[in-house]
């Protein structure tokens, strides 16, 4: 898939567990995996929002296209 999600980069940058942030955004561990793995098909608005207020980045910082070669 050309979208990369590079959402365990910005948790590494902020020094940020996975949990921690699941806790603070109102989701669980195991749909939070599901993104930073990639394997979604759709990410709401409101969770990419919150995901970015909790990480002070932009959606860019997490989502990255990537053309398929």
């Amino acid at each position: 898939m050309p979208i990369i999600i590079n959402l365990d980069v910005m948790l590494a940058k902020r020094k940020m567990r996975s949990n921690e942030l699941a806790e603070k955004i109102g989701l669980t561990t195991v749909n939070l995996s599901i993104l930073k793995t990639g394997k979604i098909k759709a990410v709401r608005l409101a969770t990419l929002e919150a995901i970015c207020r909790e990480l002070q980045c932009q959606p860019g910082d997490i989502l990255e296209y990537r053309e398929e070669e």
